[in-house]
């Protein structure tokens, strides 16, 4: 593997674990909020980000690559509204595509296929998360400010498996 695809797969791990933790943040604003299935759906987002990350690690070590894992970033949100973590979890998701595409653009340069095909399923993957993301804020904005259609998209959160 060449350096270039080398190096930015093993910083995605500590952006995969990041977005992990930006997701647990979320939750517990949601929670704090008395919002419990929203919070509920980031916590399982934040599970899935681990997955991810680990996705990438394994692959490393399955292309006896060394992984390094770097500091992850606390968190820095301060959000006064429903609204405004949902709008921050579509603009980390679209900040982690762009990561993606990064990679897989270095990956086809360098005439690295093998990685080009393994990061096809996280190219289909973030099209899901941002499209995600777009429908919980176009629902918060059309339902969030009615306590009965709110209740109800909560409870819709809280059943993801």
């Amino acid at each position: 593997m060449v350096k270039e695809v080398y190096d930015l797969l093993n910083t995605q791990i500590t952006k995969e674990f990041h977005s992990a933790y930006i997701y647990l943040d979320i939750a517990s604003y949601f929670e704090e909020a008395g919002l419990d299935g929203y919070a509920s759906w980031y916590e399982k987002q934040a599970e899935e980000e681990q997955e991810h990350a680990m996705k990438i690690y394994n692959y490393l070590h399955e292309n006896n690559e060394k992984v390094t894992l770097g500091a992850i970033d606390k968190p820095n949100f301060n959000f006064k509204d429903n609204l405004e973590p949902l709008k921050a979890a579509l603009a980390h998701e679209e900040y982690i595509t762009g990561c993606i595409n990064t990679i897989y653009e270095a990956a086809t340069r360098n005439n690295d296929y093998r990685t080009a095909e393994f990061l096809h399923w996280f190219i289909s993957e973030q099209a899901e998360e941002e499209k995600n993301a777009h429908s919980m804020i176009s629902n918060m904005e059309l339902f969030g400010g009615d306590r009965m259609a709110l209740y109800s998209l909560n409870k819709d959160m809280k059943a993801r498996q």
